[in-house]
């Protein structure tokens, strides 16, 4: 069975706004870019390498929203000799956008400007995983195509900053999610995997 995973890094109000450099993304003045580098430790490095690397054999892809595709392309290829540049750059990676244009910068990456269409498509096909890409993970979530989120739970309440699920601005997205597995790292993160109903079930 095929799925859709969100990963994402977040506080425990919910931010998810430049988790890993103050540059990374300032919008509305955010300038506590870089809250999460001080909880990394080897049980979060082991954990998300186990899932970045699950069903690289069976065509699993990447999943991008423009910002976070952007930001990732200016970041990851520079550094040459990096494995984590090497996986990233060998990985298929699919963008959603309606204002890029194909070639796009990184190599392996392929342009979707129709995210519900396109994504329902490739999920008959293939895992995907999204990186960040917020509005990306709240539109798919509305559409009912996300079967799976691993949240890194920081121990961190920031009180400002972009959340996964806004606060304000109208209704955002339902789902009933089931807990399938919580790993604590030795920085007090818990990792935690949850599912849809759907995907929860055995089918």
């Amino acid at each position: 069975m095929t799925r859709v995973t969100a990963i994402e890094l977040v506080t425990l109000d919910g931010v998810m706004q430049a988790p890993a450099r103050p540059d990374e993304d300032t919008r509305g003045g955010f300038s506590r870019g870089g809250w999460s580098v001080p909880y990394g430790d080897h049980v979060m490095a082991d954990v998300m390498g186990q899932r970045m690397a699950r069903g690289a054999g069976s065509g699993a892809a990447l999943l991008f929203g423009r910002r976070t595709y952007a930001d990732f392309a200016a970041v990851w290829p520079p550094r040459v000799g990096d494995p984590i540049t090497e996986h990233l750059t060998q990985r298929l990676k699919y963008v959603v956008s309606r204002t890029l244009r194909e070639p796009l910068p990184w190599q392996n990456s392929v342009l979707l400007t129709d995210a519900e269409a396109q994504v329902a498509e490739l999920k008959r096909e293939k895992d995907l995983a999204i990186l960040g890409s917020g509005e990306l993970v709240r539109s798919l979530l509305r559409a009912g195509l996300i079967d799976e989120f691993v949240l890194s739970i920081h121990p961190l309440v920031l009180g400002e900053g972009r959340r996964l699920f806004p606060e304000a601005g109208g209704t955002g997205p339902y789902a009933a999610l089931t807990l399938v597995d919580a790993t604590p790292t030795t920085t007090g993160v818990i990792i935690a995997t949850y599912r849809t109903k759907e995907a929860a079930e055995p089918r």
